[in-house]
């Protein structure tokens, strides 16, 4: 057997086959029907075509990638490192130096006119090979994600000497309905250590999530580590809900989640929320404090009681320095501010207040997001506004000509209670079960908000309720993979009749990531 040069792109994919096209082969397998079309993916692609073969997946099947783009190496050694995790398979990537080539999966970048946004891919399985085609890093690793959610759980042991997972043959063409989909987790509240969230990162990416949206600071606990202010986590991290010890992360820890959120092609946006939910700051720094009462500890759930001191130049300096430090550790566009409660702000130093806090967001390179009640304030073009429950406010955005991201609390706050009976969450938006998360159209929600007014679709949770993972996992699975669903897939290819029997097969992905998900009764698990 020849050795082949090491070589990029398409070049290197024609010599793998040559390599494989002259081995010498075994007996042909004559692998049994598949349908990829019926396969329990979600989101659900634009479009999938099943051509009833199988690849089978074996310890002879190698990964190649695209080697001089960048990304597609490592996306590459991702998919290997969770091949392994799900089957024991130990798969390299990138090697042409051993002679017995099997099957492949190769990464490819391709400039296709077809990929009308960088998140897109399109994914060929034949029974020799498995082709990813993206025109970025972030594309193929959607496509991955599509392939993870194909691989088999158990092996077929009688087609080959080796232990073999088969997966079904066919097309699959697919781009995002969205390109901002995402989920806010509220470590202020009730702190969530960097394990945690690093978990509920893999789970939010394999369902192709790709932003999650930290809630940094609130009335409870301030959760970053900001040097030039240091008793923000001295002080007023030590606290929390029901009067735990709180927490906060590090620098270095919050480098670490950026790092780990983007190796998984999510971008962390930090919210410093403000001027209201600030009595945790003030704790640290009264001078911050301005609703005139002696500032103490707050352990409870109720708000609107905390402001900042708009009118004092002081706060302002302070604010410039948590924007300055915590724009150098986040490599992503935006900045929340939030912006949301601030009752006993009177209404004109509030709009002063955002508009002022927008200028030193722009001045840090950064995109200001802020809840709907920015929307009166005197604000760039460029920032965005979260609708989570005044309509009037959401319109009034889009009338100023900013985008705006969907979270309406009545269908996509995952911290309300599912029904009369959960263990867990809040009632003031509704109860929100499995089937009203799901069927809801974020396109057409709001009068007078259009598909070309919306970023996207983000769902947040809320920790007034929850303390730990397991009660985390509780509230946001299964409903978090509906919205992902929602973000990603076009209307036409979202059906709650499909969608629920999809749904119902992720209980093996699930138990294996030990995820103590609410079994709801209206669907029909699988186990």
């Amino acid at each position: 057997m020849r050795k082949t040069t090491f070589l990029s792109g398409l070049g290197l994919l024609v010599s793998i086959f040559a390599l494989t096209s002259c081995q010498e082969q075994e007996k042909p397998i004559n692998f049994p029907k598949t349908d990829l079309a019926t396969e329990a993916l979600i989101p659900m692609p634009s479009k999938v075509i099943a051509t009833n073969s199988a690849f089978g997946l074996d310890e002879n099947t190698h990964i190649f990638t695209s080697t001089t783009a960048t990304g597609f190496p490592e996306v590459g050694e991702f998919l290997s490192e969770k091949i392994k995790w799900q089957t024991t398979l130990n798969l390299p990537v990138n090697n042409t130096e051993k002679a017995d080539v099997g099957r492949v999966i190769y990464i490819n970048q391709a400039d296709d006119v077809a990929f009308t946004t960088p998140e897109a891919y399109q994914l060929n399985i034949t029974q020799d090979s498995i082709i990813i085609n993206a025109k970025s890093a972030q594309g193929a690793f959607w496509g991955v994600q599509t392939i993870r959610q194909i691989i088999p759980q158990t092996s077929n042991d009688t087609l080959a000497k080796t232990k073999m997972w088969l997966i079904p043959t066919g097309q699959v063409s697919d781009t995002p309905n969205f390109g901002f989909r995402g989920s806010m987790l509220d470590v202020s509240r009730h702190f969530f250590s960097v394990s945690d969230v690093k978990k509920y990162i893999d789970i939010l990416a394999y369902y192709k999530v790709n932003i999650l949206h930290l809630h940094l600071s609130d009335d409870q606990g301030w959760r970053i580590e900001i040097k030039s202010w240091p008793k923000l986590t001295e002080v007023g991290g030590r606290s929390e809900v029901g009067g735990g010890e709180g927490g906060f992360y590090t620098q270095e820890e919050y480098k670490d989640l950026v790092a780990y959120a983007a190796k998984h092609h999510i971008t962390i946006i930090p919210e410093i929320d403000m001027p209201g939910h600030t009595n945790a700051a003030s704790l640290a720094y009264p001078f911050l404090n301005g609703n005139g009462k002696k500032v103490e500890p707050y352990t409870g759930i109720d708000v609107g009681f905390s402001t900042f001191d708009t009118r004092k130049e002081s706060v302002y300096d302070f604010i410039d320095d948590v924007i300055r430090e915590i724009s150098e550790m986040t490599p992503g566009p935006y900045i929340h501010i939030g912006g949301d409660e601030s009752h006993v702000t009177k209404k004109k130093d509030f709009n002063y207040f955002i508009a002022r806090v927008d200028k030193i967001v722009s001045k840090y390179g950064k995109q200001m997001i802020g809840w709907d009640e920015i929307v009166h304030a005197d604000v760039n073009p460029s920032t965005i506004a979260q609708f989570w429950s005044n309509e009037k406010n959401a319109l009034a955005g889009v009338e100023k000509g900013l985008k705006i991201i969907l979270s309406p609390g009545k269908k996509a706050y995952l911290d309300m209670k599912y029904d009369e009976d959960s263990k867990h969450g809040l009632g003031w938006a509704g109860l929100i079960p499995v089937d009203t998360a799901y069927i809801w159209t974020p396109e057409k929600y709001v009068k007078g908000i259009n598909k070309e007014n919306i970023l996207g679709l983000e769902a947040p949770l809320w920790s007034e309720t929850i303390s730990n993972m397991e009660e985390l996992e509780y509230l946001a699975f299964p409903r978090m993979i509906g919205y992902a669903e929602l973000g990603w897939s076009t209307e036409e290819n979202r059906n709650w009749d499909s969608y629920k029997e999809r749904l119902a097969k992720q209980t093996p992905y699930l138990d294996k990531m030990n995820v103590k998900y609410y079994p709801s009764k209206r669907i029909d698990w699988k186990k």
